[in-house]
């Protein structure tokens, strides 16, 4: 029995990150302080609490635990991380913003790529985003192609050197070859730099050493390549002047928000060297009673632990708490001082105003549809992560459905959601090659044996490339018993049920049928509803393609319509040939059915 009044006369005045703990030992919130005792404390003072939502928190705090830490910067990130990991109840909860996509530089690579990602990895690459705007960024990336040759294949340095011809880019001169050694990797990596400049908004640098250049070719009578490079300037300096902004020269972020009652809509310019290069608008909830100080003080911790690029400033409509340690910390990750301020007057508050001014009519006008969908789709995943004790946030879910008629040309589908919406561009369709008949078991245990190959045979930006956080099949005890024996551990592994009327029922996870909260629920029958269609769908194909041509197109009065009727009731000649009149005569008219059964009769005779 965990005694709160005893346990805090153990706690020690240091600083450190504490977890309240409900009746279920489910962390309900997560909160750091320079001197626990005093802040573990302050919740049970017998006066109570005088905010209503800390109020209804202590009611529910059963136990507590804390993590001592060395300085308060420390229990600052430590709170961060723990608040993003378990996504407590009581916590302001940034909503996840990985539905956005990112630019990857792969600089560990002998050749970087550049290319764009939907989810921002621990890597040690090199990322820019999260880009709210996917239009600006697929122009920014088209940008960068058309300036400099960079290569956009998947191909391994230096395994690949020289196996293979040089591709379509190349003849077009939109790639160097490095496959085919036409680069050295020097003069490769100072393109990727410029393009990485263009990246943090640094076009007039670039500008100035491209027409540097374009003058060297046009004295030396090169006007071809004079002109080329003219080209490039102008459409640099094309992106450059949509993004201008008169506001000096230097790299920040602007940011402010609108609120209703329990739900804030943030909106962040991002500007570098004076121009806006993108913008995005997020919506954080459970804000109710917070003061507006404290709402962007969450916001500010939550953004930035997860983002790869610190400006110089951050410009804040409202000032926030540990401001000091904030800049130390942002600091030490950008390598440089980073300044957050909270200008009243002057050009840069005109700035915070204008994004001000964008919050409101963004959550004006779609305010209450981004919470509608995040409900339906991250508030789903939050609510399906609960009720299987998941220790980490599902993202990714893949589902897998096997398709056959009377056991006969059997295929398997995988449908992949991440962050609660189909990812179309992950769907992948599977023939099964190696079981005869209708045995559900053995065709998935192919499917998904030859799909967690590809994973650990090392593929690259494919769909087998990343490991879900969830697998999905569709069966009961049977299917998910084969899927725990090929699968990668740490996957959640759960079947997707259904009812007598063939209705989505719930979940059979660890060997039993989970209750699904309302949201979870409808995430899991729009799965298991997809991963059916998918699958019916590529067998509709297969059915359709093995009609083109068939015995059946010798017989008379059989046509298309005929012989599709006829392939879909019985599965394949062979049924056909083996059935009497009458079971021919439910599927077509007598007059077929008489044609088909002399047909096959008279030809066996």
């Amino acid at each position: 029995m965990f005694d709160i009044t005893e346990e805090l006369k153990k706690v020690p005045q240091k600083p450190g990150v504490y977890l309240m703990k409900d009746d279920a030992g489910d962390i309900i919130y997560v909160g750091k302080a320079v001197n626990l005792r005093s802040r573990l404390r302050s919740y049970f003072r017998e006066s109570g609490a005088a905010d209503v939502k800390v109020a209804a928190m202590v009611k529910k705090i059963k136990e507590f635990e804390y993590i001592v830490t060395d300085t308060e910067l420390e229990a600052l990130i430590l709170e961060c991380n723990l608040i993003k990991e378990r996504r407590p109840r009581y916590n302001i909860l940034l909503k996840d913003d990985k539905a956005y996509p990112y630019i990857k530089v792969t600089l560990t690579e002998q050749y970087p790529r550049v290319f764009f990602v939907h989810r921002r990895d621990r890597d040690k690459e090199k990322y820019f985003g999260p880009y709210s705007d996917r239009g600006a960024m697929r122009e920014t990336l088209e940008l960068i192609h058309n300036v400099w040759p960079i290569r956009r294949c998947n191909k391994k340095f230096p395994r690949d050197f020289n196996k293979e011809r040089p591709c379509f880019y190349y003849h077009i001169g939109r790639c160097c070859a490095p496959c085919a050694g036409n680069i050295d990797e020097k003069k490769y990596r100072e393109m990727i730099y410029k393009a990485i400049d263009l990246l943090n908004g640094k076009h007039d640098d670039i500008i100035r050493a491209l027409t540097n250049d374009m003058q060297i070719y046009s004295g030396e009578m090169e006007f071809e390549k004079a002109a080329e490079l003219r080209d490039k300037i102008a459409a640099i300096t094309a992106v450059s002047q949509k993004q201008k902004i008169d506001i000096g020269s230097e790299d920040m972020d602007v940011l402010a928000f609108a609120r209703d009652d329990d739900n804030a809509m943030f909106q962040i310019f991002n500007i570098r060297g004076g121009k806006m290069i993108g913008r995005d608008n997020i919506l954080i909830e459970n804000i109710a009673g917070e003061s507006r100080r404290e709402i962007m003080t969450v916001f500010v911790k939550q953004y930035y632990n997860d983002l790869s690029f610190f400006p110089k400033e951050i410009l804040l409509e409202d000032d926030i708490d540990d401001r000091e340690i904030i800049e130390k910390w942002f600091g030490e990750m950008r390598g440089a001082r980073v300044f957050i301020l909270a200008p009243q007057k002057g050009p840069k508050r005109k700035l915070i105003e204008m994004a001000r001014q964008n919050a409101f009519l963004t959550l004006e006008q779609f305010g209450k549809k981004i919470a509608s969908e995040m409900k339906r789709t991250t508030g789903a995943l939050s609510e399906l992560t609960e009720a299987l004790g998941a220790q980490k946030d599902i993202k990714r879910i893949e589902a897998y459905d096997i398709s056959n008629i009377h056991g006969t040309g059997s295929v398997a589908s995988m449908v992949v959601f991440e962050n609660g919406k189909p990812k179309y561009s992950d769907y992948r369709k599977f023939k099964i090659k190696t079981v005869a008949g209708p045995d559900d078991y053995a065709s998935l245990r192919e499917v998904l044996s030859r799909r967690f190959a590809r994973y650990r045979g090392g593929e690259t930006n494919n769909a087998f490339s990343i490991l879900p956080d969830a697998v999905f099949v569709d069966g009961g005890k049977g299917h998910v018993k084969i899927a725990e024996e090929v699968v990668e551990r740490g996957v959640i592994i759960a079947g997707m049920v259904k009812d007598d009327r063939h209705r989505t029922r719930g979940l059979i996870y660890q060997g039993a049928e989970i209750k699904l909260p309302p949201e979870a629920f409808k995430l899991v029958t729009r799965v298991q509803d997809e991963v059916h269609r998918f699958a019916a769908e590529y067998h509709r194909k297969l059915r359709e393609k093995i009609m083109v041509k068939s015995a059946l197109d010798d017989i008379a009065f059989i046509g298309a319509k005929r012989k599709k009727a006829l392939l879909e009731t019985f599965g394949d000649v062979e049924n056909i040939k083996r059935a009497d009149l009458s079971e021919l005569e439910k599927v077509v008219d007598k007059r077929s059915a008489a044609s088909i059964y002399a047909f096959f009769h008279e030809t066996s005779n």
